[in-house]
């Protein structure tokens, strides 16, 4: 296996222009040139695999309550574009397959993030990992990744060719590498919006490529890259990549 991680990874699509998490806003990210992108997964109460990321549907929908509530049946009928904006209304929530679909049709990788809800970080990396196996066959631009080291281990058991990345909020643990060499991470995935100078240099020493989320801001960006971070989820594609790749 070897990933081809670009620098810059369009976050849940292409969330600055479109709604997060939508096949909207993979076609989005696709068509600003992105390489990757990347998706939450979690389960329906029926476990139908979809992208989403919150644990409740209130924010990003017209529906109310936790999706784990939800049979797929009814998280069908929901609406997910036009908080974001009148031009998105009638969008759906996008089921994992629908997903990967629009990515194959486009070429691109993908960084998939198990977010399971509470209870089922097992069942989502099953049922995830399952259908990917079933349509997915190019390793070197699949990861999977989570803050869940349950979803985590699942996926060594279950898909040990598929590359994981470890994710850490702003403080690392204090094993964190035992966690990281214990799940067998390909990546480690830190908050680069509040990760100290010392902790990537620390990552580094592990010879593993640092992923930073979610990084919208160019300065950010470069100062990060000037500390050694591989690579960069944003929402804001044009911007991030500008900034990084073009002359200033």
């Amino acid at each position: 296996m070897s990933l081809k991680i670009p620098s810059v990874i369009g976050h849940r699509g292409a969330a600055a222009y479109a709604p997060e998490n939508t096949l909207d806003s993979i076609r989005t990210a696709a068509d600003m040139g992105a390489k990757w992108v990347e998706l939450d997964v979690k389960l329906t109460k029926d476990f139908v695999p979809i992208i989403f990321h919150d644990d409740d549907l209130d924010r990003t929908t017209n529906g109310h309550g936790p999706v784990a509530n939800m049979n797929f049946e009814d998280i069908q009928d929901l609406e997910a574009g036009s908080w974001f904006s009148e031009s998105f209304a009638g969008i759906k929530i996008p089921t994992l397959e629908e997903a990967i679909d629009v990515i194959l049709h486009h070429n691109l990788g993908v960084n998939l993030e198990i977010k399971p809800c509470p209870g089922r970080e097992k069942d989502t990396a099953e049922a995830m990992l399952d259908l990917m196996s079933q349509i997915w066959d190019d390793a070197d631009r699949l990861l999977i990744s989570s803050f869940s080291f349950v979803s985590l281990e699942t996926a060594l058991d279950m898909a040990p060719e598929w590359a994981r990345g470890v994710l850490f909020e702003s403080d690392l643990p204090e094993n964190w590498k035992e966690i990281a060499q214990y799940l067998e991470a390909t990546t480690i995935n830190i908050d680069g919006r509040t990760v100290k100078r010392e902790t990537v240099e620390e990552i580094i020493d592990l010879e593993k490529p640092i992923l930073a989320y979610t990084i919208n801001d160019v300065h950010l960006a470069r100062r990060l890259r000037s500390w050694g971070v591989d690579s960069f989820f944003t929402d804001d594609l044009e911007t991030i990549h500008d900034g990084l790749f073009k002359a200033h």
